[in-house]
C-alpha cells in the first residue's frame, strides 16, 4: 500500500468511519490507446447498461431525477473531470434495540431511528477532504452522501466494502446490511482495493421476505412496489397506491427493513458506537394515534433533525393513516361462524 493511500485510510478511521476502501476509475482512452485491447465491459459501461434497462422497465416510478443523464450517473469521470479514484466510506448504523410492535404502533426503518446521518457523514467527509488537501494540495475532490449522481453501492463493492446483495443493497462481511455510504471522488490515482465478491450464493431469503414482491428478480427492485419508495419518495395520495399494496404496507410508516433483517450476514452485527443513531421512544415505537394529531408545525419541529423529513408532512400523514386503517382491518371480527 502506498504511503498516501495508507495515510488516507488511517485518517478516515480516526475521524470515525467504520470502513474505507478505494476504487480505481479508469481514465478515458486517449487517441493513442484506442487501438489497444481493452476490457470489453468496464464497470461504468456495465452500470450504464444495467441502469438503462432498469429505467426502461419503469422501475424508478416517479423518481424522474433517476432518468436524467444516465451516462453521468454511471461514470464518475462525467461528474468530476479527471476523476481517477473513489474513496468509498461507510458508517455502521445498527443498534441492538428492537422496534416496539405493540398494536397501535407504526414501524420506522432502522436507519431513521436516530438523527439524520447526512449531517454527521458530511462533517466527516469535509474533515477528510481537508486532510487530503494537506496531503495532496494539487488534487481535486468532490464528496457526496446519497445526493450526487453516483451509483455508490456499485463503487463500494468495487472498493471492497461489501457486495450488492439480491435485495440490491450493500452487504458487508463485517457489518451485514447496516452500512451508510458516502464517497469522495478525486483526481488522485490512489492504490485500489480488491473488489468484494458476491457471497449470496443460492440464498433467496430477501426475495421471500419482501412483503410486496418488489424484488422482481435477484438484484432488481421495482420501486413502484417497494414499501420504502411508497412511504418515502412517492408523493401521491393514498388512492394512487394500488389497494393490494396499501394493505401489504401494514404498519410501516417510513421505510421497510424486511429484506435487510432476514439477511444471514446480520447474525453477528455489531452495534454502532454512534450515539446519534440511537432510537428515541417515538421512532422505536411510534403511536399512530399520537402521530395523527400532528400538525405540519408539529411534524417539522419533531423531525427537524431526522431523515423522516424526507417524506414531507402530507406523505407521512398519508402513511400513518394507511397504517391505522391496516391495523383496524386486522382486528375486525371474522364473518365466519
Amino acid at each position: 500500500m502506498s504511503a498516501l493511500t495508507r495515510d488516507i485510510k488511517q485518517e478516515a478511521f480516526r475521524l470515525g468511519f467504520d470502513v474505507v476502501g478505494i476504487a480505481r476509475v479508469p481514465p478515458p482512452p486517449s487517441s493513442e490507446s484506442r487501438s489497444l485491447p481493452v476490457h470489453p465491459f468496464p464497470l461504468h459501461q456495465r452500470l450504464y447498461t444495467a441502469l438503462r434497462r432498469w429505467l426502461q422497465q419503469g422501475y424508478h416510478g416517479t423518481m424522474n431525477w433517476m432518468n436524467r443523464n444516465p451516462e453521468k450517473r454511471s461514470n464518475p469521470a462525467h461528474v468530476l473531470p479527471g476523476c481517477r479514484s473513489i474513496i468509498s466510506l461507510g458508517i455502521n448504523y445498527y443498534t441492538d434495540s428492537q422496534s416496539d410492535e405493540r398494536t397501535g404502533n407504526g414501524r420506522i426503518a432502522r436507519y431513521a431511528w436516530g438523527e439524520d446521518y447526512h449531517r454527521l457523514f458530511k462533517q466527516r467527509l469535509k474533515s477528510l477532504e481537508a486532510s487530503l488537501r494537506l496531503l495532496a494540495p494539487k488534487a481535486t475532490m468532490l464528496s457526496y452522501v446519497d445526493t450526487g449522481p453516483i451509483m455508490e453501492k456499485a463503487w463500494a463493492q468495487e472498493a471492497g466494502l461489501g457486495w450488492i446483495g439480491k435485495h440490491s443493497n450493500l452487504v458487508s462481511p463485517e457489518f451485514g446490511s447496516w452500512l451508510l455510504l458516502g464517497e469522495i471522488l478525486t483526481t488522485l490515482p490512489l492504490q485500489p482495493d480488491e473488489p468484494e465478491t458476491d457471497a449470496c450464493g443460492s440464498c433467496t431469503l430477501c426475495l421471500q421476505a419482501c412483503p410486496t414482491g418488489a424484488i422482481v428478480e435477484p438484484y432488481v427492485v421495482d420501486a413502484e412496489q417497494c414499501i420504502s419508495y411508497l412511504t418515502i419518495e412517492f408523493r401521491g395520495e393514498a388512492h394512487a397506491i394500488p389497494e393490494d399494496l396499501r394493505s401489504k404496507m401494514g404498519n410501516r410508516i417510513f421505510g421497510c427493513d424486511d429484506c435487510l433483517d432476514i439477511c444471514p450476514y446480520n447474525m453477528n452485527a455489531t452495534p454502532t458506537k454512534e450515539l446519534s443513531f440511537q432510537p428515541s421512544p417515538l421512532t422505536k415505537g411510534p403511536s399512530l394515534r399520537t402521530l395523527l394529531t400532528f400538525t405540519e408545525d408539529d411534524f417539522h419541529r419533531t423531525f427537524q433533525r431526522s431523515p423522516i423529513r424526507r417524506a414531507h408532512y402530507q406523505g407521512f400523514l398519508r402513511n400513518v393513516k394507511l397504517a391505522e386503517q391496516n391495523g383496524q382491518a386486522t382486528t375486525l371480527p371474522s364473518d365466519s361462524p
